[in-house]
């Protein structure tokens, strides 16, 4: 497959797409279809609150046919957007998710559910020079074609500064950013964060 990608912005009526790629992407980069017993946990965990509370950094990656091949979410500031969603978002999800084992659960499952409880949030230390930051996945279909780059542009756009969080095992995606300019920042264990600079914030 080949020829540039179209990118427009993410609606609502993308969400269950999103959180198919969402969970197609969630094992460093390869499908965590088989780990999982529920395909939404993911994509509520990684994806869904940037729909719902920040639709203005949301942007898809179409083909010829309008299929969704991937999507860039994002943040200018993570701070606020995890105040917001610890009162917007995250207590509905909790209340369809239940702390501790459940009937049919998976490791993977269990993994994603305790993350509903307890989210994942931004090191401090990166917030001064990098205080928004950015969730991009692209399907195998996706990827090599120029719309992760033109995805990462948009959504950070209005930004001094994004970070990431990449899982070492996902060497594809450490090479794009670096390929996009964004640099190693201080290591957390299990995750590799990158960062580029953007320059003053817009409005």
């Amino acid at each position: 497959m080949s020829g540039a990608l179209s990118v427009r912005t993410a609606t609502a009526a993308d969400s269950a797409a999103v959180r198919r790629i969402c969970l197609r992407t969630g094992d460093a980069g390869r499908d965590a279809t088989t780990l999982h017993a529920d395909a939404d946990l993911l994509g509520l965990v990684w994806a869904q609150p940037y729909l719902e509370l920040e639709p203005a950094h949301a942007y898809v990656a179409v083909d010829d046919d309008g299929v969704l091949l991937g999507y860039v979410l994002g943040t200018p500031d993570s701070r606020a957007f995890e105040s917001r969603a610890e009162s917007a978002y995250w207590p509905g999800v909790r209340m369809r998710y239940p702390a501790g084992p459940a009937p049919g659960r998976t490791p993977a499952d269990a993994e994603a559910v305790a993350l509903v409880h307890r989210p994942p949030t931004a090191p401090e230390g990166l917030l001064a020079d990098h205080p928004g930051h950015l969730h991009v996945d692209l399907l195998p279909a996706a990827q090599g074609r120029g719309g992760g780059r033109l995805l990462v542009s948009l959504a950070a756009a209005g930004c001094a500064g994004v970070h990431v969080g990449v899982d070492p095992r996902n060497e594809p995606a450490l090479g794009f950013y670096r390929r996009l300019g964004f640099v190693d920042l201080a290591p957390v264990p299990g995750v590799v964060h990158l960062g580029v600079r953007l320059g003053p914030a817009v409005g």
